[in-house]
């Protein structure tokens, strides 16, 4: 008795051992769907120390080829085979790309048949980067390092894109994927990388190669390469294919720079910088306050680029807010009524009419010279256009203006405007226009473009990061991409 006891002890711990080590295991193991040009999907289980060449290992025998016959490709750029799944930084269901190396055809010379060798239509330079295009940004404090008291670089602080996911409903961080804009296949690897945020939200500023064999993609007819597509999807849930999309809030941004709210003064992990000039900044809480405030006051406006939007509460000039979705910070019951009033205004300003019914509010566009208006397609309520009464013969009656309602008050201290304001905290930060090569101490200006910085001193050469003056590695380009 005593050993059929100790048995089913031991099968018992046996049993929570294998329980408890295939938890761990899951938890570390990444279902991934890899699509092949020839239109099969295939499902495998990686791990995070693995690398590109254990994929094609796993892969190439499925597609009868061999391993060095295929080209891995994800975000943009085709891996190399010592880049590791953790490197790529991939969510569960992510989806990659196998697609056969295109090879020279045979031919023969001096009698001799010469083996087919893959070739690559990229340039030397373009297909020297073969690291995905970051998902996430890994930003370092904007602060001056003290050389001579020897004080360390502040700790490292996460920053992220971030996105309004519809399936959470809420604003979530955010990842960046690339698309060929023709055939919206994501065999796609980008000539080069995107140095701003008008590169991501724009079309056609920056072009591609697509793998799409059975329908090769050019732009038009002269032949040029297809654009790339740049779209976001959500990170805080598992990748819902290719055409899971979430909207950019590029307005929202980690606050690297501990920069006060230009309401409370309060400092926020996660701040709105508004497209002014002196990028003020506020916290999320308060950018919510001064929406309702304007909403309820119906003082946002009509821009040609933004459509029914706000600009910086300061007043600053060149400073609306061109995309709309980043009103969606407001609760659905807000934003269906700023949609609604966007709408209303849309009708309005076109020369039409709102039906006065309560709870209808339907935009109805009628001849200017029209008194009579029914409500069609709404309530079927028939009134005089001009006092929006029921419709009567006769000369209009006055009638009291509806209250608005007691508008919320949101004002803006100058003195807050003055501090809150992103690049101005740049300015104290960095001090200085020039940074000497960490190599040569060579005074190096930058005018633009990435932080990837190339000695121009004969002789040496050194490529360095201009915002941690060190030498350029994976980190700097995760971390300082585009700013």
């Amino acid at each position: 008795m005593f050993a059929f006891v100790n048995y089913l002890k031991n099968l018992i711990y046996n049993m929570l051992a294998i329980f408890s080590f295939g938890r761990k295991k899951l938890s570390n193991t990444l279902s991934i769907y890899v699509k092949t040009n020839t239109g099969n999907t295939l499902s495998v289980d990686l791990e995070p120390h693995m690398d590109i060449k254990d994929v094609k290992e796993m892969v190439a025998p499925q597609l009868g080829l061999a391993p060095d016959e295929l080209k891995i490709i994800f975000a943009g750029k085709e891996l190399s085979d010592t880049i590791t799944i953790s490197e790529c930084d991939l969510g569960q269901q992510s989806i990659i790309h196998a697609v056969k190396a295109r090879t020279m055809p045979k031919t023969a010379i001096n009698g001799k048949t010469m083996l087919e060798t893959p070739i690559s239509e990229e340039s030397p330079e373009e297909f020297a980067s073969t690291k995905p295009l970051c998902e996430t940004l890994t930003d370092l404090q904007m602060t001056e390092v003290n050389e001579k008291s020897g004080s360390p670089v502040r700790e490292r602080r996460k920053a992220h894109f971030f996105v309004y996911c519809s399936q959470c409903e809420k604003v979530c961080t955010g990842k960046l994927r690339v698309r060929c804009g023709i055939c919206k296949s994501g065999a796609f690897t980008v000539h080069r990388d995107p140095a701003c945020w008008d590169d991501v939200l724009k079309k056609k500023r920056i072009t591609g190669h697509c793998e799409n064999y059975e329908i090769p993609c050019v732009e038009n007819e002269l032949g040029d390469p297809p654009f790339t597509e740049f779209y976001f999807k959500c990170s805080e849930h598992s990748s819902g294919g290719e055409t899971d999309f979430a909207a950019p809030l590029n307005l929202i941004k980690t606050n690297h720079k501990d920069i006060p709210c230009i309401a409370c003064t309060d400092t926020s992990d996660t701040v709105l910088v508004f497209p002014c000039e002196a990028g003020h900044v506020t916290c999320l809480d308060c950018f919510r306050q001064y929406c309702i405030s304007r909403l309820l006051e119906r003082q946002f406006l009509e821009h040609p680029n933004g459509g029914y939007t706000l600009q910086c509460p300061v007043g600053c000039a060149s400073s609306y807010i061109e995309h709309v979705h980043h009103f969606k910070l407001l609760s659905k019951e807000q934003y269906e009524r700023y949609q609604r009033f966007a709408t209303e205004e849309y009708v309005l300003r076109n020369g039409g009419v709102l039906c006065p019914q309560p709870g209808c509010g339907m935009g109805l566009l009628v001849d200017a010279e029209c008194k009579r208006v029914q409500c069609q397609n709404g309530c079927g309520f028939v009134f005089c256009r001009n006092c929006l009464q029921g419709y009567h013969i006769g000369e209009c009656l006055e009638t009291p203006q509806p209250n608005a309602g007691a508008a919320l008050n949101y004002t803006i201290d100058p003195l807050r405007a003055s501090e809150a304001r992103w690049d101005e905290a740049s300015k104290i930060a960095i001090k200085v226009t020039t940074k000497p090569c960490p190599q040569c101490r060579t005074a190096t200006e930058r005018d633009g473009g990435c932080m990837h910085m190339v000695c121009t001193r004969s002789g040496c050469s050194y490529e360095w990061c201009w915002v941690c003056q060190t030498a350029w590695t994976r980190d700097c380009m995760a971390a300082h991409w585009f700013g």
